[in-house]
């Protein structure tokens, strides 16, 4: 379909609570799952959410085999997520960089839940129940933090741990477009 515009940090839209989807397995709504496909793959993504390209609604996508941004990170299931509710299994949480296509350039490192389980639905209106842990855990918080208008630098709790990335990761330079 479209590679879209990311919208950048400051943007009022990044900010407000997302819209839940009424309605599924609409042309509209299967353009704009594309939409978000062909943005994140263009810009290395390993998730991207509705709000991000302009659209308030609580849609996400994430998944990924191999990612350059994240070379240590194991595979993502390619997903499509609406309306996501998440439960974190217990209170464990673990620190890990996070990257945003919404604040480019720059990485944080970010306190998450290491095991939780997300409930939703795809673009067809089937039920999504999944329990996740690790890095798959940290993308699906990430993304749908975007749903309540939040950006990963607001939960970062030491600021000393939050920069650009050619001064935190020099050698991550060459294989990444862009974060």
């Amino acid at each position: 379909m479209t590679v879209r515009t990311v919208l950048k940090m400051g943007d009022p839209l990044l900010l407000a609570e997302a819209r839940p989807v009424q309605a599924f397995d609409t042309p509209e709504l299967h353009a704009l799952v594309a939409d978000l496909f062909d943005t994140m793959h263009a810009y290395n993504g390993v998730g991207i959410a509705a709000p991000q390209i302009g659209v308030s609604l609580q849609v996400v996508i994430f998944g990924f085999q191999r990612n350059p941004r994240y070379p240590d990170a194991e595979a993502v299931p390619e997903t499509v997520l609406i309306n996501p509710v998440l439960t974190p299994l217990d209170d464990e949480e673990v620190l890990g960089w996070e990257g945003c296509l919404s604040v480019p350039g720059m990485r944080g490192e970010v306190p998450r839940y290491t095991r939780l389980r997300y409930q939703g639905f795809d673009q067809y209106g089937n039920v999504i129940d999944r329990s996740v842990s690790d890095f798959h855990a940290r993308v699906v918080q990430h993304e749908c933090d975007h749903l309540i208008g939040m950006l990963y630098p607001r939960r970062i709790r030491d600021l000393t741990r939050f920069g650009f990335n050619e001064v935190l990761f020099p050698e991550l330079q060459d294989r990444t477009t862009a974060d």
